[in-house]
């Protein structure tokens, strides 16, 4: 089983626990039909990633939790969420408007800094979309590529809402992308009031996870397991492959004019500064799983890994260099305040101040 792979097992094996605990404490409630609870302990426990909607920290992960502060972590508050499934990754557009997704194929919506959601789409409806995509599909697709989108699509409705969302990015307000597991993309161009799926616009025969999708005015690029690396082709509308001289799994993307890189397995990150041309190797120093990253206001670069290293790159990606922190440990999601970084992993939340960047 790949790293890939068994992060997922993982993330459903945590659903799983939950749903068993609900079930023997008083009947089962989907997670799609079950707000999340709120918990004095849901700063401490697993969150996934984290983001600044303006000056305020939002961050989100199991059991549906977001929480959010607005004095850097000194006190925190819980969201209104209506799910209880975990949720993966978090984007904001602007300071107010943001996007959140998880497992069971949600995808929530906020207008006010994150104090409130609304559930724009969950597993049930995304299962829908892409099944009547691919019996729209014209009849000159061709055979064997039709064949395999239709047996794709019906496996997962016959497995039911149970695939996860595993990033989102928003070039503005409207426009937007969300991607997870067995090559799910979907586009929206009025802010999530209607998604459609873009399942067949993907040159990804195998059905890889897309882990990661990024974007800027060069370009939307998306990452995936197995060394999947795509751009979208605006004169086709489709995500074409980009060669990378890597095969393992990347986790995610930085993405800003001029450049994109992709950081994933072992430390390895990639950088282009072509639109996806050309690749040159970035010097991480470290040898963990690169699992988070932000392009800072000044447009270096922040990644985190798997170990609890934070690197900085003052060279557009050529070279990172350790950051020291207080406290190290496993890293999923970073953002940053000023001098404060905002760092999240299995333990929830924690912020680092005084940093010298």
């Amino acid at each position: 089983m790949t790293h890939s792979a068994r992060k997922l097992a993982l993330l459903a094996a945590l659903a799983t626990l939950v749903a068993s605990a609900t079930a023997a404490t008083g009947g089962f409630t989907d997670v799609l039909d079950r707000p999340a609870t709120i918990s004095s302990l849901a700063t401490q426990r697993l969150l996934q990633a984290t983001t600044m909607a303006g000056q305020r920290v939002v961050a989100a992960g199991a059991r549906g939790h977001i929480v959010y502060s607005d004095d850097l972590g000194a006190t925190w508050r819980q969201a209104k969420v209506p799910v209880s499934a975990d949720l993966t990754a978090l984007h904001f557009a602007n300071a107010n408007e943001g996007w959140a997704v998880g497992h069971e194929g949600v995808v929530l919506h906020t207008r006010d800094r994150g104090a409130t959601w609304v559930l724009q789409l969950d597993g049930r409806r995304a299962n829908a979309l892409v099944l009547a995509l691919v019996r729209s599909l014209p009849a000159d697709t061709d055979p064997a590529r039709l064949e395999a989108l239709k047996s794709e699509a019906a496996r997962a409705a016959a497995e039911g809402p149970s695939r996860p969302f595993l990033d989102v990015w928003f070039a503005d307000a409207r426009e937007g992308y969300v991607v997870g597991a067995y090559n799910l993309i979907f586009h929206t161009r009025d802010g999530g009031s209607t998604w459609e799926a873009w399942f067949d616009r993907t040159q990804n025969e195998h059905f890889y996870h897309l882990y990661g999708i990024r974007g800027s005015s060069d370009g939307v690029y998306a990452v995936g397991e197995l060394g999947l690396a795509l751009r979208l082709d605006p004169a086709s509308g489709r995500f074409v492959p980009m060669a990378t001289p890597y095969e393992g799994s990347w986790f995610g993307l930085l993405s800003k004019p001029g450049l994109v890189l992709a950081y994933g397995m072992r430390g390895t990150a990639l950088r282009s500064r072509d639109g996806g041309q050309n690749w040159e190797p970035s010097d991480t120093g470290v040898s963990a799983s690169i699992t988070a990253g932000k392009v800072l206001p000044d447009g270096r670069l922040l990644l985190c890994s798997q170990a609890g290293d934070l690197l900085l790159s003052d060279d557009e990606g050529a070279h990172f260099r350790r950051l020291p922190l207080k406290q190290a440990a496993s890293c999923t999601g970073v953002a940053v305040s000023g001098d404060a970084v905002v760092l999240t992993g299995p333990r929830g939340v924690r912020v680092e101040k005084g940093m010298q960047f």
